[in-house]
């Protein structure tokens, strides 16, 4: 365990060393390289920025959200292309058919709640989805950035709160108990959408 969080620190040092002359266009530029499927750290970018700058908090948030959303619009232009054919070639048919009706249903909510989760949730599969889709292009991008604001300010609070540690304390943790934490976090989405539809209708 030490080698391995010795290991991420030496490697967030490294990429700090690099992005900190670009400021908070470095967060921008980070995000949507690994919203465009290269897979980069964000977490780790986020909390080093975080850590050495606690007052620009909510700027490094919204540029690392925007950053991601825009990304992701790759991902997006390879699903619609790519159709369902696609997205078969990549799941089970059984997750196949749980993904098609979840964009069914709630379409908004099934891509916003993955963005706000860190790896290792499979989020560009439901990047993938929303394409198949057809989700509109300003609902997908919406629903990415507020799924990743949730995400990132949560991140930057326990970072200021608890040193930039806690990024990889939070990292281990949820590759332990990712699945667990999947669940609670659908029921509790479950109950929240219960809850709003309940009242909707007395309204």
């Amino acid at each position: 365990m030490k080698t391995i969080q010795h290991i991420l620190t030496r490697y967030t040092a490294f990429l700090w060393a690099i992005l900190q002359p670009l400021g908070a266009w470095g967060v921008f530029a980070v995000a949507a390289l690994d919203g465009a499927a290269v897979g980069l750290p964000m977490d780790v970018v986020i909390g080093g920025y975080v850590a050495q700058n606690h007052t620009r908090l909510l700027l490094y948030v919204l540029m690392g959200a925007a950053g991601s959303a825009l990304g992701s619009l790759v991902v997006y232009a390879i699903g619609y292309e790519g159709g369902e054919e696609l997205l078969r070639k990549r799941v089970s048919a059984e997750r196949f058919k749980k993904l098609h009706e979840a964009f069914d249903k709630h379409p908004f909510w099934t891509l916003m709640f993955p963005a706000m989760l860190p790896p290792p949730t499979p989020f560009k599969l439901f990047a993938l989805g929303a394409a198949v889709a057809e989700m509109s292009v300003g609902h997908f991008l919406l629903a990415i950035f507020l799924g990743r604001t949730a995400r990132f300010l949560l991140l930057g609070i326990l970072v200021i709160e608890f040193g930039p540690g806690v990024v990889h304390t939070v990292r281990i943790f949820f590759s332990h108990h990712f699945y667990w934490v999947l669940i609670a976090a659908v029921a509790a989405l479950a109950a929240w959408l219960a809850i709003s539809r309940s009242s909707s209708r007395k309204c």
